[in-house]
């Protein structure tokens, strides 16, 4: 096993879970008053995210690896795009909501893809498998929003 295509894999998630607290720092109070049922799982995940953050960062330091403890190109430019969007749009609590279900499908999407790499080791690939299984969970609660409205 490669361990510098390990860390790299490593890295990239790390940069994904930075994108997803990033993201859950934009999510604004007053979406609670009209979505309260969703604050626990909400406040769930962005604890979730630490953890994973944690996690990462752990399993790339005991790979002898460089943390790159930064956010990806593409969640900086969503951001942007959120809070541009956000300026024009009249329901704010829907479509930041909806980031938040975009934002976990995202994340999904490149967990898969780190396992399905086969460029982690044996324990990297446990994690990120137990960080998918938290962000598809967390995802269910989120992605039928239109059902909430």
């Amino acid at each position: 096993m490669n361990n510098e295509k390990t860390v790299s894999v490593l890295n990239d998630l790390l940069n994904i879970t930075n994108d997803r607290i990033e993201g859950f720092s934009k999510v604004e109070d007053k979406v609670w008053d009209t979505h309260s049922a969703l604050k626990n799982d909400y406040d769930q995940m962005a604890s979730q995210s630490q953890t994973m953050k944690s996690d990462l960062i752990r399993l790339i330091n005991e790979r002898g690896g460089e943390v790159d403890n930064t956010t990806s190109t593409a969640g900086t430019v969503h951001r942007a795009w959120i809070d541009v969007k956000n300026s024009f749009t009249g329901n704010k609590d829907e479509s930041t909501l909806e980031n938040v279900v975009f934002g976990e499908k995202a994340a999904i999407d490149a967990y898969q893809d780190a396992l399905d790499s086969g460029d982690l080791c044996p324990e990297s690939s446990q994690v990120v498998s137990d960080h998918l299984h938290h962000l598809k969970s967390s995802y269910a609660r989120f992605e039928n929003l239109e059902e909430l409205n």
